[in-house]
């Protein structure tokens, strides 16, 4: 069965600019199989070599993370809608949050 992923930004250059794809998959590591199968090089830039989700990647399905749920394992169900989200680092070094170089000391 087929459910919706959306995919980043980031890694749409591998899904040839789509926002979203189709793809089958029972649960969410197979999903990313079938993914690979049909995107080359995308299990890479979410997986790391033990195959398991890579720290700064968020996976959700219908709006909840699939760390509080099954991790890989969890269970994919038709009209399932799945999203791919990178962490975003970064913000001021100033916990003040002063701008100016002055005003930090």
């Amino acid at each position: 069965m087929a459910v919706t992923v959306r995919i980043p930004t980031p890694l749409r250059k591998l899904t040839d600019n789509r926002s979203e794809i189709e793809i089958d998959g029972e649960t969410v590591e197979s999903l990313i199989g079938n993914m690979e199968a049909s995107y080359p090089g995308i299990k890479d830039r979410l997986c790391d070599e033990s195959g398991k989700v890579r720290r700064f990647i968020n996976i959700y399905i219908n709006e909840e993370d699939i760390r509080f749920l099954d991790g890989t394992d969890t269970t994919i169900k038709a009209g399932d809608r799945i999203s791919i989200v990178p962490a975003i680092a970064g913000g001021q070094d100033d916990p003040h949050g002063s701008g100016s170089p002055r005003d930090r000391g």
